[in-house]
């Protein structure tokens, strides 16, 4: 028989949950999302709006508050973290808009270089053209051995990678060297045992983060992974599409007064630079993980990562090349694992790339032990509104007292219930016939 257990605030609030409120984690006696929300939301009245999120709680308040209210247990280690995580929240706001006037900078710079880049490109194929690199079969057998002196004289053994790297020299002369992005306040690394409250002070923190950080995403281990192989399969769905010669990326060309030989050399260095910058699939990966540029949004980036492991080869690559490039262009990080960082790999899987992580984890966080011995989770009240339940064996008896403390919980939240479809990983969907909309987790 499956063990159904149904938490009673979580459920009724959680976003995107279905109506079974079926869980099957261990019991925990942390406040749910939904209750973090709402005490994050308690600070001001009336519509979300910026001086709204300036007055929101942060994690220390919050955690004190839950506390004074006999909703948590007072624990000098969670205190802590809660105080570094609020000192943390401060030193973004000031971040944010470092970032911003970094981004603008950089949006300028980016431009005036794709400029100049074309520009070179284009006076390289009229130099071309007009010394006759490719020859016409027309000409007489004197103008072909010429052309042919020329042409070995132009470019003698010199590929790809040689012009690339020559017209990079010449883009930074003419455009200057790219603007430097503001240093990154030190991240967190989060480790301790198992239910002594590491994921509840990431999202009381993550919870503050909303609308102070533009850019914020929160990840489970396995989550991160699934979505780390959904993007894989994009960028090489979308290099596939961009070697076409029909490609947007070249339709600048197609409109140059140029011979057809002069184009397709100019298609062959578009390709090549388009290589040359897609060459590492997880830097692409991870510039798409987080920040989404069609928004058209500037500014920091928060990434709070629950359950950080390493499981397999995969895992230590893909966290490897995926967190060291988020951490380089400046993004925070706050991570929870069960683990010390050092301790992550203990099998010894690709030892050299582990130890670049962790390189830029201690660069980048400061490691904060949870040592509390509690497992709060296994603290189950016994009485209020926060009582856990279970119903088992599945009998018609105990469908019935599900079915009643449903209707109590919907009653007493309100909302409407409706049915909804939730789309999953790789086009799959979860049919939720029974979906309890409040105005907090309203479907957009």
């Amino acid at each position: 028989m499956i063990l159904r257990r149904l938490h009673l605030h979580a459920c009724a609030s959680r976003r995107s949950l279905a109506s079974s409120a079926l869980c099957g984690t261990a019991p925990r006696t942390l406040p749910s999302a939904g209750l973090l929300r709402r005490l994050h939301g308690a600070a001001g009245d009336g519509p979300s709006s910026d001086s709204d999120h300036a007055r929101r709680p942060g994690p220390l308040t919050l955690y004190r508050n839950l506390v004074s209210q006999g909703k948590l247990t007072y624990d000098s280690y969670q205190e802590n973290v809660a105080s570094e995580l609020d000192s943390l929240l401060r030193r973004l706001q000031q971040y944010e808009m470092e970032m911003e006037d970094y981004h603008a900078h950089l949006y300028i710079w980016e431009n005036s270089r794709e400029k100049e880049r074309r520009r070179l490109l284009v006076e390289e194929a009229e130099d071309k053209q007009r010394d006759g690199v490719w020859i016409d079969e027309k000409r007489g057998f004197l103008d072909k051995l010429v052309t042919r002196r020329r042409r070995g004289s132009i470019e003698p053994g010199v590929g790809m990678w040689v012009s690339y790297l020559n017209r990079e020299k010449k883009l930074d002369k003419l455009v200057g060297q790219r603007p430097v992005a503001p240093v990154a306040p030190k991240g967190l690394y989060l480790y301790g045992n198992v239910g002594s409250g590491k994921t509840m002070l990431m999202d009381m923190f993550y919870g503050a983060t909303e609308g102070v950080i533009k850019h914020r995403r929160r990840f489970h281990f396995h989550e991160a992974m699934l979505e780390i192989h959904d993007h894989m399969h994009d960028v090489w769905k979308r290099r596939d599409d961009d070697k076409s010669v029909q490609s947007s990326a070249f339709s600048w060309i197609s409109s140059l007064p140029f011979d057809a030989k002069i184009k397709e050399w100019l298609i062959g260095e578009e390709k090549y630079k388009q290589e040359t910058q897609q060459k590492h699939i997880l830097l692409a990966v991870a510039d798409k993980f987080l920040v989404d540029r069609q928004a058209n949004k500037t500014g920091a980036s928060i990434l709070c990562f629950d359950e950080i492991q390493t499981i397999d080869v995969f895992a230590v690559v893909a966290l490897s090349g995926i967190l060291s490039r988020l951490l380089t262009t400046g993004t925070v990080l706050v991570a929870t694992s069960n683990k010390a960082p050092e301790d992550l790999n203990q099998d010894g899987m690709q030892r050299d790339i582990f130890l670049d992580l962790l390189s830029k984890l201690d660069e980048n966080c400061n490691k904060i032990l949870v040592g509390t011995e509690k497992d709060y989770r296994r603290l189950i009240p016994t009485e209020g509104s926060t009582q856990v339940h279970y119903f088992w064996p599945v009998t018609s008896d105990t469908y019935s007292m599900y079915e009643a403390m449903w209707r109590d919980i919907t009653n007493h939240v309100g909302g409407d219930i409706i049915s909804v479809t939730i789309p999953v990983m790789f086009g799959r969907y979860v049919h939720c016939i029974k979906h309890l909309c409040t105005s907090e987790n309203k479907l957009d």
